[in-house]
């Protein structure tokens, strides 16, 4: 994920803060928006889903710990990241915001750059669960872990050979998309060796068989496609 694709919402009541914090991020390249309270900063979030919301502690009219806690039951923005950014260090304010549903805990006063690096450790957890999700696909009712090639229909467990498995994965990528041979070749079998069409039949014949006839149509004269 680009960083220019990344929202950040900064809650803070100090208007110093806000500008000199929100400056610096934005320079880095992410979309920032700001907050004065708990109360603005829920209804920010449900407008911007951010990515990162950066949540002062003491502020008017809601404090951060009782936004965090109600962010952490609103609808789509349960598994929003969540730091805190206070001068407060005690540990019972710590805790308070952990046991909220915090993320992380900054506390000021903090170098402006320290606070940039401290940002983008935590977005990197983004970054993970990112490749994560990649790493899975789910059609129907498959489920393909490309990580550790593992395939799972109903529950049930599926070991296929690699090419078998990398042909699903390719088909299942864009359920109903025609896939040419020539692209199934290339993708799957690329340089590795040379293959003619019928060791994709024969491949494709095998997976209907494992996996059931009824997800692989052909399309004569062109290729295969996957279908729900």
């Amino acid at each position: 994920m680009k960083k220019s694709e990344i929202r950040i919402l900064l809650v803070d009541d100090e208007p110093d803060i806000l500008e000199i914090v929100s400056y610096n991020l934005s320079a880095e390249g992410y979309e920032v928006y700001t907050a004065k309270n708990g109360v603005e900063a829920i209804s920010k979030a449900k407008k911007k889903n951010p990515h990162l919301i950066i949540l002062d502690v003491m502020m008017p009219e809601m404090d951060g710990i009782e936004a965090c806690e109600i962010l952490r039951n609103t609808k789509g923005q349960e598994n929003v990241l969540i730091t805190f950014l206070t001068a407060r260090g005690e540990d019972y304010s710590q805790v308070a915001g952990f046991d909220a549903g915090a993320d992380d805990y900054i506390t000021k006063p903090i170098k402006p750059k320290v606070l940039v690096s401290k940002v983008k450790a935590l977005l990197r957890r983004l970054k993970s669960e990112d490749e994560v999700s990649e790493d899975i696909t789910k059609v129907g009712s498959i489920v393909i872990n490309r990580e550790e090639y593992k395939i799972v229909n109903k529950g049930e467990e599926i070991i296929l050979p690699r090419k078998e498995f990398e042909l699903l994965a390719l088909l299942a990528s864009k359920p109903s998309k025609v896939f040419t041979r020539e692209v199934i070749l290339d993708e799957v079998w690329g340089n590795e060796v040379v293959v003619g069409g019928r060791t994709i039949d024969v491949h494709i014949r095998k997976l209907r068989e494992k996996i059931g006839d009824d997800h692989f149509k052909t399309v004569k004269g062109v290729g295969y496609k996957f279908v729900l």
